[in-house]
């Protein structure tokens, strides 16, 4: 059972934020929310574990469309970067604020940007495409993921300056208009960089938040020096570019991993 633990903490830390949340909001939407979540988790770490060779795109596709599609859908929440900036503003610590605290604020404390591997409904489509690891050198064009940011901040705060009425309504559909633009971007981006992550490495706004905080993530993949062969199997099969060799904080793109254990599963040498 020993080798189990991993996915047993993460689901004792998401069910421990499901009842906290759930008594300090009297709320029981969170408990099922998080419970939910943590299950998802930990189902895909426990099947990565027994070797399914799909486990992680098992976690995307259950937390990605739950997102998407209850939350954002059905729920009518917005729970991209606008609906934060929305939540934010009316002083409301509801829906898109809790989800940016846990997932993309804080959590990354802890588990870098595990979001972007495991639960982003964008990257869940994204990863279908053909191109799973870059095909091209990257490219110095990520300065435009701080002008989305800024231009999303912007279009929130010039609703409430300008007193515009139906912010709810405005905010749902700018989830559906925007995600529509999302994955038109990012599937155009994949096929013009040839490398499915280009929209992650480019032009997603959250990145600014999950960047700085994953530097400081307790869960990082490490290297043992002592089997490492230096065959470079892991830099090839990484879809974010990540120097895992090096067990600085200062790697080469080290804020950038999305903890996809691609480099774990294909290292001969068990070196990671």
């Amino acid at each position: 059972m020993r080798k189990y633990s991993l996915p047993i903490v993460l689901l004792v830390l998401f069910e421990t934020i499901a009842i906290v949340l759930w008594l300090t909001k009297d709320n029981v939407f969170y408990f099922f929310n998080f419970s939910y979540i943590g299950l998802s988790i930990a189902l895909g770490i426990f099947l990565y574990i027994r070797k399914y060779k799909h486990a992680r795109r098992i976690v995307q596709l259950l937390v990605g469309t739950y997102m998407l599609i209850y939350l954002g859908l059905i729920c009518n929440e917005n729970m991209q970067i606008e609906g934060f900036w929305y939540y934010l503003f009316t002083g409301i610590f509801e829906a898109a604020t809790v989800h940016y605290a846990v997932a993309k604020i804080l959590g990354p404390l802890l588990f870098g940007r595990g979001w972007c591997g495991y639960a982003c409904w964008t990257a869940m489509v994204l990863d279908f495409l053909p191109y799973k690891t870059a095909k091209t050198p990257r490219k110095r064009i990520g300065w435009i993921r701080y002008i989305v940011f800024a231009a999303s901040l912007i279009f929130v705060s010039a609703l409430f300056l300008a007193r515009v009425g139906n912010i709810e309504k405005i905010m749902f559909w700018s989830f559906i208009v925007g995600n529509l633009l999302y994955y038109a971007v990012g599937i155009a981006l994949a096929y013009a960089f040839k490398d499915n992550r280009a929209f992650c490495k480019y032009i997603c706004p959250v990145t600014v938040f999950l960047k700085p905080m994953s530097y400081y993530s307790l869960l990082r993949i490490q290297c043992d020096k002592s089997k490492c062969v230096s065959c470079g199997k892991c830099r090839q099969v990484c879809p974010m570019d990540v120097d895992v060799t090096d067990n600085g904080r200062k790697r080469k793109n080290g804020t950038e991993c999305i903890l996809c254990l691609e480099c774990v599963k294909n290292c001969p040498k068990s070196a990671l």
